[in-house]
């Protein structure tokens, strides 16, 4: 399948528009607007009202922290004036930084919402486990040069698949209003060098995967047993748990949707992992109430009071 799309460059957009967004974290204080430090969103809308001469405002599809990356960041806005795909693409990545890019412009209807339709959301931590320190790869990985037993990571892992309470992984500064998450899958698994931790939930709490990442870490290189991840959750305190990993080694590769919004269609990321092959939406999402909820289907069973990823009163915010 090609990844080469030709971008219309006559036909003016006046709809909602959801954007793809890839971008290095490295010298930002995270996604969100923030008055005193570099931001992606505010690069993004300052490259946005550039081209449409206005003022413009963007919405994601999850906040990033500071150093994270993305390859598929997914963000709607409303055009203030009509431009053609290649207008915003072109225009936009003109006047954004060498560190930012926008992959993909599409029309949405007005009730797509990047942050309220989303279905779930998908990391990937990468590892380069090897003994001499990266040079090409230095600022998307996190090195480590001890050995690390992947199996035994994976294994360790799979304690967290589910709904839980991830409070011992939260940061001290989270500001959910509950510590509860779904995890649809988790996996670890070694690619030469690289060990990546590839991981998809409803969404996620502060730091949460480089929380759980440090504590695989410490399984992996054999100073805890199988049982370590499911230890430190029954525990329910971040201050007796483990190390926080490094932010570098850390890319929202996906976000997804219900098909009926007809996004395009792309290989999960980062480009160091290519090789695998896989295409976002290939999985089957969990048989759950909120994926039911945010498709808009009838539920069978109602929907957890606090234990999923927002509450009802945020759920319905335009």
């Amino acid at each position: 399948m090609t990844l080469f799309r030709r971008l219309d460059e006559r036909s003016p957009l006046s709809g909602r528009l959801a954007l793809g967004v890839e971008y290095d974290g490295s010298a930002y204080c995270g996604w969100q607007r923030l008055k005193n430090a570099p931001s992606v969103q505010a690069e993004l809308e300052r490259a946005l009202a550039k081209v449409a001469s206005q003022p413009v405002t963007v919405h994601c599809s999850g906040r990033t922290d500071s150093g994270v990356h993305a390859t598929r960041q997914i963000v709607h806005f409303d055009p203030p004036v009509p431009r053609s795909q290649k207008a915003w693409v072109f225009g936009v990545n003109a006047n954004l930084p060498r560190d930012i890019a926008v992959r993909w412009v599409h029309e949405v209807p007005d009730d797509f919402h990047a942050r309220f339709k989303a279905l779930a959301r998908r990391y990937r931590y990468i590892i380069l486990n090897q003994p001499s320190r990266p040079v090409l790869e230095r600022a998307n990985v996190t090195w480590c040069r001890d050995p690390l037993d992947a199996e035994a990571m994976h294994r360790a892992a799979q304690a967290l698949v589910g709904e839980h309470d991830f409070s011992s992984f939260r940061a001290a500064g989270c500001q959910s209003k509950t510590p509860w998450r779904k995890v649809h899958f988790i996996e670890v698994h070694r690619h030469g060098s690289l060990v990546v931790v590839d991981v998809q939930g409803n969404a996620f709490l502060h730091h949460m995967i480089r929380n759980i990442v440090g504590a695989l870490v410490t399984v992996g290189r054999g100073g805890r047993g199988d049982d370590y991840l499911a230890e430190l959750m029954a525990l329910k305190d971040r201050t007796l748990s483990d190390v926080t990993a490094p932010a570098c080694g850390l890319h929202f590769v996906d976000s997804l949707y219900d098909e009926v919004w007809g996004l395009p269609r792309e290989p999960v990321g980062p480009n160091l992992l290519a090789f695998l092959g896989e295409w976002t939406g290939e999985r089957a999402l969990p048989d759950c109430p909120m994926v039911e909820f945010r498709r808009g289907r009838p539920l069978a069973e109602p929907l957890p009071p606090a234990g999923l990823e927002e509450t009802l009163v945020e759920e319905k915010a335009p």
